[in-house]
């Protein structure tokens, strides 16, 4: 690509404060190595990241517009108590098994439990908070069984 067509953009992600040249068509999925991308299209989920604590399809979302956004993926949330611990509780209900989708609907439960919390989570309110997010292999009663017994 031609250096005259790529713009720079500063954000932070996971954490980290970075500087970033990209072309202005650049999708968000496209430059972050964690992201899964599944349909391209914004019907799958599976490439949901936060971007500033808002769950979004990277692959529809511009990176452009993560000028001065703080972006938090899968990979960044290794760390995060809360989310290493939505990760665990996935595991401990089988609720990963092909991995495509695992990452997305890990960020879209993070950004659903950090607004409604309410206790106990009812299966309409899981459903509705993950309605984003496709899962071939779980058939989702297991990860409503995993976010259900999230403590």
């Amino acid at each position: 690509m031609n250096a005259k067509a790529l713009i720079t953009i500063d954000c932070h992600i996971n954490g980290v404060p970075r500087q970033l040249n990209l072309s202005p068509a650049m999708s968000l999925a496209e430059g972050l190595l964690s992201v899964k991308l599944g349909c391209h299209v914004g019907e799958c989920g599976a490439c949901t990241v936060l971007v500033d604590d808002v769950a979004i399809d990277s692959c529809l979302y511009l990176a452009i517009w993560a000028q001065g956004k703080t972006i938090r993926t899968v990979e960044g949330e290794l760390t995060n108590r809360i989310t290493s611990k939505i990760q665990q509780t996935y595991v401990n209900n089988g609720a990963v098994q092909c991995g495509l989708c695992t990452p997305g609907l890990i960020m879209a439960t993070t950004a659903f439990l950090a607004k409604q919390r309410t206790e106990p989570l009812t299966i309409k309110q899981i459903r509705h908070g993950l309605a984003d997010n496709l899962c071939r292999c779980t058939g989702y009663q297991m990860i409503i069984d995993a976010i259900q017994h999230y403590e």
